[in-house]
């Protein structure tokens, strides 16, 4: 008996290492935002000069508020993990407005969002038919110490920007600070590519009607919040 359980392990650990063997190489790419490469910048120049000045909408257009949250057992891909037990909770505003046919780009989405220690403003402009870029994203952020209304009136520096390209790897820039024991990364060059894209922001903020919208729309939110809790106590 001893010879063919020799001979089963055998065979099994032959057939985990053909399996093994057959497995395609897994491919990681891995951006470098602190500090893209010149064509990088070139690349995320010219996708950020596609963006119409001028935004022009059809009649079509959709506005959304929720309230979502996050548990620390359903952790979402490229997020840091929240710690156990933790719970995140944020209010956000949508709005999204049609591009006319014919033009690059099919629709603008704007987002707002709120939780505890943070407001982020998100802008996405997806291209129409993509043949290189699919979307351009751009990104701010500021404590939610202030208030949304506040942080849509001032000129929020842009803190991110992502280029979708089809069929090849993202080109994005962010701001870095320096981590713990180790200098701040000079950024300096990359200033007009950030420049540019907080103009874009500013522009489509205004086109949009962000600055007005999204604070009644997140008083809305939080006035539903306030009635529902109150239905829950009970009289004596």
């Amino acid at each position: 008996m001893f010879p063919d359980k020799v001979l089963i392990v055998t065979a099994a650990m032959a057939m985990a290492a053909m399996a093994s063997a057959q497995q395609p190489p897994v491919k990681v790419n891995v951006l470098n935002v602190c500090a893209p490469s010149a064509d990088e910048q070139k690349e995320l120049s010219s996708g950020l000069a596609k963006v119409p000045g001028k935004p022009v909408f059809s009649a079509d257009y959709e506005v959304a508020r929720g309230h979502s949250t996050l548990d620390a057992n359903t952790p979402i891909p490229g997020m840091q993990p929240l710690p156990p037990g933790a719970v995140s909770a944020a209010d956000w505003v949508r709005v999204r407005r049609e591009f006319p046919d014919g033009t690059l780009f099919s629709n603008v989405q704007y987002s707002f969002s709120v939780d505890a220690e943070n407001m982020v403003e998100t802008l996405v402009l997806r291209v129409r038919d993509p043949k290189d870029l699919m979307q351009v994203s751009i990104e701010d952020s500021a404590s939610s110490v202030a208030s949304a209304a506040a942080m849509l009136s001032a000129s929020t520096p842009v803190s991110r920007v992502r280029l979708e390209r089809f069929g090849k790897s993202s080109v994005a820039l962010a701001r870095c600070s320096g981590a713990e024991g180790n200098p701040a990364t000079d950024q300096s060059a990359y200033e007009p590519i950030f420049r540019t894209a907080s103009s874009i922001m500013r522009r489509y903020r205004d086109a949009l009607g962000a600055s007005k919208m999204v604070p009644q729309e997140l008083a809305h939110l939080r006035a539903g919040t306030s009635a529902k809790a109150g239905n829950r106590v009970k009289k004596p």
